[in-house]
């Protein structure tokens, strides 16, 4: 069978990676330190090339046509001031990181981000976003949330979907002889048409941490960070799906789903009272009909707890066979802190007390959140 362009592009692409990478490690090996950083960012760019490649196999798959568009976001001299709506300030942080998140409370991608910073006892401040309005985030093109902003020398780095943050943040905290904004570049965004000719935007590498420290794996090292991108992926492409259907089932679950959003979110402080009944009422209907529509392109089941149920008991029996509390062994991963999170969007909901009684995650569940909440991630970094 012949080889296909794709693959000879990605088997090209690694195999420059492997001969960069042996010339990088011969060179070091015999030059003095201070091309270190030098050698750093040579090395940060095989590993984008090595996830790119990945990346843009996967995109070349017969559902996808690759655009003549490759854009990375740019440091900003400045931004508008929003004043915080929370700080959150931990005693054991010592990463010299300035971070603001812009937010809404219950958003699962938010939780996710919110999860790993609280892990690894990070201060940021929280800028709530109205989620009908989003004035505060009128600043950026980008126009979802979450949005993290790191205060640089330079200016302000945005960093845009909460799998690219996780993944960016990590590779800082892990390798920090790059500067966040090096990093980011190793995460391009690639415009691509889908199957039905919409545009589509992608943003490569975003489950692989940049490393340029990374010593030699054997393979069961390879294969358990092969495992956690996977359960990354499914926590944002699978049980994220089965939580709207279900927490808007019904109009009265609906609302009250809002009204929890709005007690956790302090929307009464937040926003003035005419936003915040907007947010609630317009907000519950919105998402009782979308939650519809959402079942069936997801393919849930008619009846969509036993959905949510069937995905919780997969994450459990994964983790089991794992043979400790978490996915990540005696620790919990980034793939325990996503799942964890997208889950303790709908802490507050009908949907989460129905899955406590009919599904066995209740002790991974609470000991993650142990270990969230006491920042057990300080000792890693």
């Amino acid at each position: 069978m012949p080889i296909l362009p794709k693959t000879i592009f990605t088997q090209a692409l690694l195999r420059s990676s492997y001969l960069l990478g042996q010339s990088i490690r011969h060179f070091s090996a015999n030059k003095p330190k201070k091309l270190t950083f030098r050698i750093g960012l040579a090395g940060l760019t095989v590993g984008a090339l090595v996830g790119t490649g990945y990346s843009i196999h996967y995109l070349n798959q017969p559902r996808a046509h690759i655009l003549n568009e490759t854009t990375t976001i740019s440091v900003l001299d400045d931004i508008p001031y929003t004043k915080p709506t929370k700080i959150v300030k931990c005693l054991e942080d010592n990463t010299g990181l300035q971070l603001t998140l812009y937010q809404y409370q219950t958003c699962p991608f938010c939780c996710k981000v919110r999860a790993f910073l609280d892990y690894y006892g990070i201060s940021y401040n929280i800028v709530e976003v109205d989620p009908v309005l989003r004035q505060a985030i009128k600043w950026s093109p980008y126009r979802k949330v979450p949005i993290l902003v790191v205060k640089t020398e330079t200016g302000y780095q945005p960093l845009n979907d909460s799998t690219m943050i996780v993944s960016a943040l990590a590779s800082y905290l892990f390798d920090k002889q790059n500067n966040i904004s090096e990093i980011v570049k190793c995460f391009p965004t690639i415009s691509f048409l889908d199957e039905n000719g919409s545009k589509k935007n992608e943003i490569m590498n975003k489950y692989f941490l940049m490393l340029t420290n990374r010593k030699q794996q054997n393979k069961t090292e390879e294969e358990e960070e092969s495992e956690e991108r996977k359960w990354r992926k499914w926590a944002d492409t699978v049980l994220v799906h089965t939580l709207s259907p279900n927490v808007y089932r019904t109009r009265a679950e609906a609302m009250q789903a809002f009204s929890w959003f709005s007690d956790v979110g302090e929307w009464e402080t937040n926003f003035p009272s005419w936003e915040r009944y907007l947010m609630i009422y317009v907000g519950a209907g919105a998402m009782w009909l979308i939650g519809k529509r959402l079942k069936k392109r997801h393919n849930l089941k008619d009846d969509v707890r036993q959905s949510l149920y069937d995905e919780c008991n997969n994450w459990v029996r994964a983790v089991k066979l794992k043979g400790g509390p978490f996915m990540g062994g005696s620790d919990p991963n980034l793939a325990d802190l996503a799942v964890y999170g997208v889950l303790s969007s709908i802490e507050g909901c009908d949907a989460f007390k129905d899955i406590l009684k009919n599904t066995k995650i209740s002790q991974w569940f609470y000991k993650t959140k142990e270990a969230v909440l006491q920042h057990r991630g300080v000792k890693f970094i």
